[in-house]
C-alpha cells in the first residue's frame, strides 16, 4: 500500500508466525503475544481507536460492544468460518463491514468428523487408555474383547450438507456408509449422484432411520437446539452422534440423558454448548467410555490456520483498496 497510511489492525489472539509477520508488513498491527483472551474493556478500548478488529470465535462481539466502537472502526475481519460470535446486524447499522474466512476449513473439519465417527463405535480412546492406564501392559488379544461396531453398511445422516457436510459424505462413502442428508435446500443432482445420497426434507424422518448422525450445519438462531430432546428421542436405539459444528445445535442436557439411559450408544463431540466450559456430566460419561470429547480441534491444522490468516489479510487489503471484500458477511434475513 505505497503512499498510503497503513490501517491500524487489532488482533485479539496469537496467529501463526507467518500470518503475524505478514500482518506487520502490511498494516499497523497490534499483536497478542501472550495469547490470553482479551477482556471486554480491552476490546472496547481497541474498537475506539483502530480501523480493523480481527477477532476469533472466542471473542463475543455483541451489540453493546459494537455500540461503543469509534467512528474510525470500519471493518471486523473475523478469523473464523462462522460469525455467530458477532452481531452482524448491529455492525451493519453502525456502518461496520464484517468478513469471515470460509471455504478453507472444510477438509480439515471433515477429517476430524470422520476421526470421531471411527473413534466412537470402534472404541479407539477406550482401547488406547487400556494401555496408558496399565503402563503398556495388557492380557493380550481375545476374540470377544473390545468389540465395537463396523462402519461399513451403516446409514449416515448428515445434518447440513454444505461444504463440510459434503466433504464428510465423500469420506464416509469411501468407508462403505450409505449417505443420507437433511438440508434447507437439496444439493445439485450431480453431487447427489456421485455420493449416492438420499435427501430427506424432514429431519425427523431421517433421524429415525440412520445409524450415525453427523452435525455439520452452521450455528444460527434457527439451528439452536435443532437436535432437541424430542428429536434425540426419534433416533434409533443404539445410534451414534458426532458434532464438529457448534455445541448449541444439540440440546446438551437431552444428549447427556440419552447417553446415560443407554438410548444412544455413544457420541463424539468437538464442540460444547457452553464452551469453553464442558459439562462435568459429559466428562463423567467420557470416563465411562460412552463419549469421546475433544477440545474444539476440528480445524486445528497449521495449513488451515495459515489459509484463514491469508483470507483475513485479503479481506482487509481489498476493503482499504476501496473494493467489496470477497468474504463479506451480510445479516441473515427471514
Amino acid at each position: 500500500m505505497p503512499n498510503r497510511k497503513k490501517p491500524k489492525v487489532y488482533i485479539t489472539r496469537r496467529l501463526p508466525d507467518a500470518v503475524e509477520t505478514r500482518m506487520r508488513e502490511l498494516f499497523d498491527a497490534e499483536l497478542n503475544v501472550t495469547d490470553e483472551a482479551r477482556t471486554q474493556p480491552e476490546l472496547v478500548s481497541a474498537m475506539r481507536s483502530v480501523d480493523v478488529l480481527v477477532p476469533t470465535v472466542t471473542d463475543r462481539i455483541d451489540s453493546a460492544l459494537i455500540e461503543q466502537a469509534g467512528p474510525q472502526l470500519k471493518l471486523i475481519a473475523n478469523f473464523g468460518n462462522g460469525v455467530d460470535n458477532i452481531d452482524v446486524d448491529a455492525a451493519q447499522k453502525k456502518g461496520i463491514t464484517v468478513t469471515n474466512t470460509p471455504n478453507v476449513l472444510s477438509e480439515d473439519t471433515a477429517d476430524m468428523t470422520m476421526a470421531l465417527m471411527l473413534a466412537v463405535p470402534r472404541r479407539l480412546t477406550e482401547g488406547a487408555n487400556v494401555l496408558v492406564g496399565n503402563g503398556g501392559s495388557w492380557n493380550g488379544w481375545s476374540p470377544t474383547w473390545m468389540l465395537g461396531n463396523r462402519l461399513g453398511g451403516k446409514r449416515l445422516g448428515i445434518v447440513g450438507m454444505g461444504r463440510i457436510g459434503t466433504a464428510v459424505a465423500r469420506r464416509a462413502k469411501a468407508f462403505g456408509l450409505s449417505i443420507h442428508y437433511h438440508n434447507r435446500r437439496r444439493v445439485d443432482p450431480n453431487t447427489e449422484d456421485q455420493l449416492e445420497a438420499t435427501y430427506w426434507e424432514s429431519l425427523d424422518q431421517m433421524l429415525a432411520r440412520v445409524d450415525i448422525v453427523s452435525v455439520n450445519c452452521p450455528s444460527t438462531p434457527a439451528t439452536f437446539h435443532l437436535l432437541s430432546a424430542r428429536r434425540l428421542e426419534l433416533m434409533k436405539p443404539g445410534a451414534y452422534i458426532v458434532n464438529t459444528a457448534r455445541g448449541g445445535i444439540i440440546d446438551e442436557d437431552a444428549l447427556i440423558k440419552a447417553l446415560r439411559d443407554g438410548r444412544l450408544s455413544g457420541a463424539g463431540l468437538d464442540v460444547f454448548e457452553h464452551e469453553p466450559a464442558v459439562d462435568k456430566r459429559l466428562v463423567k460419561l467420557a470416563t465411562e467410555n460412552k463419549v469421546v470429547l475433544l477440545p474444539h480441534m476440528g480445524s486445528a491444522t497449521i495449513e488451515g490456520r495459515i489459509d484463514m490468516g491469508d483470507k483475513v489479510i485479503i479481506n482487509i487489503r481489498t476493503f482499504f483498496d476501496g473494493h467489496r471484500p470477497p468474504d463479506r458477511v451480510l445479516p441473515l434475513r427471514d
